[in-house]
């Protein structure tokens, strides 16, 4: 065997020598960056569950309640007091309980201002106002009717109001336990009871709020909130009102 017969062989097992090494090299960089990931990974991990971390996630339900009180009652109405006939219903003061979501829709007001949260606010309020022993209406008048089944009587009469409402509330102070928050502007849609003259329930408005709330305990917020809402008088009646309280809220 010549020498350019044995250079053949050497210079292949050089070049498969080369290459494993290669293969064994890079194998073993991906497996320490693979290592170092997951190193990293478990330290945000150890990080975020410590007691001192902040987890929240901004979405969170919530429970209301509080007094409530009309910008005018409702009194001199058929339905609410025959028009004062026998007692008025003049009362314009109450409570309201209410529940809704708050969900997260963006954590730096869309890249305008860092840490200042803007969440879509869902809620439903229930609204008791102060309701008295008045005529009645439809026995009052089914009585004048003539029909014999009816008397006229008094009973009490409640002024009540349901409002549903979806609205943005910028939450600040992003990382703090306490967070105070704002709504601009909301939607409301309210029914009222019992309808108006014109025989009609529904109506529509605008609310403003300001309030905060701060984490007590893991998932548990306790919060304190005032609105005022603007109705547009579709009942013919005025049904602005405002309340002030407090909430309960579970973040998840």
């Amino acid at each position: 065997m010549n020498r350019s017969q044995t250079c053949v062989p050497s210079s292949a097992c050089g070049l498969m020598v080369c290459a494993l090494l290669w293969l064994l090299v890079g194998a073993s960089t991906a497996q320490a960056a693979t290592v170092e990931e997951r190193l990293e990974r478990l330290e945000q991990k150890t990080l975020s569950s410590s007691p001192g971390a902040e987890q929240e996630t901004g979405n969170m339900v919530f429970f209301r309640g509080g007094g409530a009180w009309a910008t005018s009652d409702r009194s001199n109405e058929v339905e609410t007091d025959v028009f004062r006939f026998n007692g008025s219903n003049d009362g314009d003061s109450g409570y309201y309980v209410g529940a809704g979501l708050d969900l997260v829709l963006t954590r730096d007001i869309w890249d305008l201002l860092p840490g200042t949260w803007v969440l879509g606010e869902i809620g439903v309020e229930f609204k008791r106002f102060n309701s008295k022993r008045v005529q009645q209406a439809v026995p009052s008048t089914c009585a004048l009717a003539g029909v014999p089944t009816c008397s006229a009587r008094k009973e009490k009469v409640q002024i009540t109001m349901l409002t549903v409402n979806v609205a943005p509330k910028i939450m600040f102070m992003e990382g703090s336990r306490f967070r105070p928050w704002i709504i601009p502007a909301g939607l409301d849609f309210h029914v009222i009871s019992p309808p108006s003259d014109d025989t009609t329930v529904l109506d529509i408005g605008v609310q403003f709020a300001v309030g905060a709330q701060i984490r007590v305990w893991k998932a548990l917020h306790l919060g304190i909130d005032g609105r005022f809402h603007l109705a547009a008088g579709q009942t013919d009646t005025t049904n602005n009102f405002g309340t002030a309280g407090a909430y309960l809220g579970i973040a998840f």
